[in-house]
C-alpha cells in the first residue's frame, strides 16, 4: 500500500458496505481496484472464487488480471473471476442453461450473423414496413439493454414502424430459441431475466459472489446495472469505480444516471473521490476542469497534479481541413526532431472516422509512420467470415454457427421457417444442424421442397468434405468457391465494381495465406489444423490490435478513452464537428463536452488543439466556426498561433534554428 495516496488507501480498505470510487482521469483507479482485490484475499479472508470483477473490454480485463497476478501468488488467484460483463453473463447461462431452455452447446450469434437472421425474418413477413434492417437491429438491441420484452416494446410503440419492429423482435427471439442460440445482448438480458424469475438461482449466485467490483461503472446500461444489483443483493458487498465526466457512450445505452440510481438503491453508499492526477500537467488539468464545470454534476470533483504547470495549450487556426492536416504533420515532425521523441509519443484524436483520411495522406507524404486504431480487422470482413465459416464447417460438421452463416450465402431459398423447424428437430435428436439435414424422420417436420434443398446442400457438402480429406486442400477450397459462384455473389452484393474487386482480392489473399501455411509451417497438415491456425491468428490479431510500435496513433475520441499519450493533437474542434451537429440538434451538448474532456485528459505533457476556418462539405466550401468549447478554456493557459506577429516571427526563427541543430545532431549520430 506504500505507493497509494490516502484516498486510494481508503477505497481499498473500505468493506463495510457499497462503495462508489469517483475516479477522475489519470487518478490511478486501476491501481486502487487491483489492490482492493488483493486486500480482500490477503486481509479479509475471502477466497479468490468468491470475488468477481467486471469491466467492458477483454483488453481491460487482461490488464486487470496481469496487475493482480503481480500482487498475488498463483495459489492466491486460483478461481478469481476477472472478466467482461458479457463473459460473466455467458458463465451464468452455461451453468443455468436448463432453466433458460437452452441446451449445453448453445450458439452465440455475432452482430453480422444476427443481422443476417433479421434479414431472413424481414423477407418472410416484415418487408412492407421495415426497410432498414440495421436500424431495426439497433432498436432491438436498445430494447434489450433497457430490459424491455417484445410485448412491452409493442405496447409502447408510437407508430406502425416501431410496432412492426417490436413484432420482428418477438419473431427474432422465438427463432433464436429454436436455433438454441443467443445474441450478444442476450448474454446480459437472459441472466437478468433468470435471476429475477428463479429465486433459487438468485440465491445460488449471490452466495457464490461475496464481493463484486465494477470498473468503468459510468458506462453501464440499465440491463448491466440490474445484473449488478441482483448479484449483490441486500448484502451490498460492492465496489464500483467510475467517472461521470467520462460517460461518452449514451449512443450505445450507457446511463450516467446510474450514478444517481446507485445512491437510491443503496442508501448506505459511501463515496470516495480520487482527484490527484498522475498523468497530466497543471495547465492541461486546469483546462479540463474549467471545461467540464459547465456540465451539471451529482458529485463535484476537481483534478489536481504535482507534475508542474507544463507548456501552454496551443490553439492552431488553419485555413481549411487540408491545411490542418499538413500543419499537424509538420508540427509532429518539428517537435519530434527538436525534442528527440518517438513517433509513438504522438496521437491525433478526432470526432469521427471520416476525418482520418486527410491526416493519413499528410503523414504518408511526410514519411511519418502511423497506425489507425479501430480499423476493420482482416478476419472481420464479411467475405472472410463467409469463407472461414465454410472452412470451419468442413473442419467441424457440428459447428452450428458456421452452418447458419453459410446456408444462405449464396442464397439457396432455405428460409427462416425451414431453419427453425430443422433446429427444433436437431435439438430433439441431439444432433448438429448439418447432420440433421439427412436425418430419418425429417419428412415429418418439413415438406418435400425445403427438405430437398437441405439434402442437396448436405450431399454436396459431404462430397466436398470427402475431397478435403484426400485431395490438396487449397484445390478443394478453390473448387468449393467455384461451385457456389462466390465471386458472382460478391459482385451482386457489392456497392460497385471497385468494392467487389477489393472484396474478391481479400478472398484471394486468404487463399494465398492458406497455401503458404500448407507449403510452409503446416506442411502436410489437414484442413482442420489450418483452420484452427487461422482462427488463432484472428484471436491474436484482435489481441494485438493495440500493440505499440514507433507510429503516430490516429483514433476517435471514443476510442481514446482509457489511453494516454505524451503529446496529443485534438483536431477539428469546430461547431458541427465537436460538438457534433446531431448533438446540437438534439440539445445534447453535455455528452459532447464530456467527449472533449476525454480528449484533453489524454495528454500528458503537451496538448495542441486545431480547427479549420473553412471546410468542404458536400462539395461546397463553407465557413467554420471555432467550437464553443474553446471559449470555455482558461484564456491564461492558451497560446493562440499567430496572434502576436513579431513574437511569432522571432519564435519561428528560433524554432527553425533549434530544429536544424537537432537534425544535424541526429545525422551526426
Amino acid at each position: 500500500m506504500a505507493d497509494l495516496n490516502a484516498h486510494q488507501k481508503s477505497a481499498v480498505h473500505y468493506i463495510d458496505g457499497p462503495l462508489l470510487v469517483l475516479a477522475g482521469a489519470g487518478s490511478g483507479k486501476t491501481r486502487a481496484i487491483t489492490r482492493k482485490i488483493a486486500y480482500l484475499i490477503q486481509e479479509c479472508g475471502l477466497a479468490p472464487h468468491q470475488i468477481t470483477a467486471v469491466t467492458f473490454t477483454n483488453k481491460a480485463a487482461r490488464e486487470m488480471k496481469e496487475r493482480v497476478s503481480d500482487l498475488l501468488s498463483s495459489e492466491q488467484t486460483k478461481g478469481l473471476k476477472i472478466s467482461t460483463f458479457h463473459t460473466l453473463g455467458l458463465n451464468i447461462l452455461r451453468y443455468e442453461h436448463a432453466l433458460t431452455g437452452l441446451t449445453p452447446g448453445f450458439t452465440i450469434l455475432d452482430a453480422q450473423d444476427a443481422e443476417a437472421l433479421l434479414k431472413e425474418l424481414c423477407k418472410k413477413s416484415h418487408s412492407d414496413e421495415i426497410n432498414e434492417v440495421r436500424a431495426a437491429q439497433w432498436c432491438i438491441s436498445s430494447w434489450k439493454n433497457n430490459l424491455l420484452s417484445p410485448q412491452q416494446a409493442l405496447s409502447q410503440a408510437e407508430d406502425e414502424l416501431v410496432a412492426d419492429t417490436a413484432r420482428l423482435y418477438a419473431d427474432y427471439q422465438r427463432t433464436l430459441q429454436a436455433y438454441n442460440a443467443v445474441d450478444f445482448d442476450d448474454l446480459i438480458l437472459r441472466p437478468v431475466q433468470l435471476l429475477l424469475s428463479e429465486p433459487e438461482a438468485l440465491e445460488r449466485w449471490q452466495n457464490r459472489i461475496r464481493h463484486m467490483l465494477v470498473d468503468e461503472y459510468q458506462d453501464t446500461n440499465l440491463c448491466q446495472y440490474e445484473l449488478i444489483k441482483q448479484l449483490v443483493g441486500v448484502r451490498g458487498a460492492l465496489t464500483v469505480v467510475g467517472d461521470d465526466d467520462q460517460s461518452i457512450y449514451a449512443w450505445r445505452g450507457a446511463r450516467p444516471e446510474n450514478m444517481a440510481q446507485l445512491k437510491k438503491d443503496f442508501p448506505r453508499l459511501k463515496v470516495i473521490k480520487l482527484e490527484q492526477n498522475y498523468r497530466s500537467s497543471g495547465r492541461i488539468l486546469r483546462s479540463a476542469n474549467q471545461l467540464i464545470s459547465n456540465n451539471p454534476h451529482l458529485f463535484d470533483k476537481a483534478l489536481w497534479s504535482e507534475l508542474g504547470p507544463g507548456d501552454p495549450i496551443r490553439i492552431l487556426a488553419c485555413k481549411n481541413e487540408v491545411h490542418e492536416a499538413e500543419q499537424v504533420a509538420m508540427e509532429i515532425l518539428h517537435h519530434r526532431i527538436s525534442k528527440r521523441t518517438k513517433f509513438s509519443d504522438y496521437a491525433i484524436l478526432y470526432r469521427g472516422n471520416h476525418q482520418a483520411r486527410l491526416f493519413e495522406k499528410s503523414l504518408r507524404e511526410n514519411n511519418i509512420p502511423y497506425f489507425i486504431s479501430g480499423g476493420t480487422s482482416f478476419f472481420a470482413r464479411t467475405e472472410i467470415k463467409d469463407v472461414m465459416a465454410y472452412l470451419r464447417l468442413l473442419a467441424n460438421p457440428d459447428d452450428n454457427a458456421a452452418f447458419l452463416r453459410i446456408i444462405n450465402t449464396p442464397r439457396r431459398e432455405i428460409g427462416a421457417s425451414t431453419l427453425e423447424k430443422l433446429a427444433d428437430y436437431a435439438r430433439q435428436r441431439g444432433e448438429s444442424l448439418l447432420n440433421t439435414c439427412n436425418a430419418f424422420g425429417l419428412e415429418e417436420h418439413l415438406s418435400s421442397r425445403p427438405r430437398e434443398r437441405l439434402q442437396q446442400f448436405s450431399h454436396w457438402f459431404q462430397q466436398t468434405q470427402q475431397r478435403a480429406e484426400s485431395d490438396d486442400p487449397i484445390a478443394v477450397i478453390r473448387t468449393l468457391l467455384q461451385d457456389i459462384d462466390y465471386q458472382g455473389w460478391i459482385d451482386d452484393n457489392s456497392a460497385n465494381r471497385e468494392s467487389a474487386k477489393r472484396r474478391w482480392d481479400n478472398v484471394e489473399e486468404l487463399i494465398t495465406w492458406l497455401n503458404n501455411l500448407h507449403k510452409g509451417e503446416l506442411q502436410e497438415k489437414s484442413l482442420a489444423e489450418m483452420v484452427n491456425h487461422l482462427t488463432l491468428m484472428d484471436v491474436l490479431e484482435r489481441q494485438n490490435e493495440e500493440e505499440k510500435s514507433d507510429q503516430v496513433t490516429l483514433m476517435t475520441l471514443h476510442g481514446a478513452k482509457g489511453l494516454e499519450f505524451p503529446h496529443v493533437h485534438l483536431v477539428g474542434v469546430e461547431e458541427e464537428l465537436l460538438p457534433h451537429h446531431s448533438s446540437i440538434d438534439e440539445d445534447n451538448i453535455e455528452e459532447e463536452r464530456r467527449l472533449a474532456y476525454v480528449g484533453i485528459t489524454r495528454a500528458q505533457r503537451t496538448l495542441t488543439i486545431s480547427y479549420a476556418c473553412k471546410r468542404k462539405r458536400f462539395g461546397e466550401l463553407i465557413r467554420c466556426e471555432p467550437s464553443r468549447f474553446l471559449k470555455e478554456l482558461p484564456e491564461e493557459d492558451l497560446e493562440w498561433s499567430g496572434r502576436k506577429s513579431k513574437l511569432s516571427e522571432e519564435e519561428q526563427q528560433k524554432r527553425g534554428s533549434a530544429c536544424l541543430s537537432s537534425l544535424k545532431a541526429l545525422l551526426a549520430e
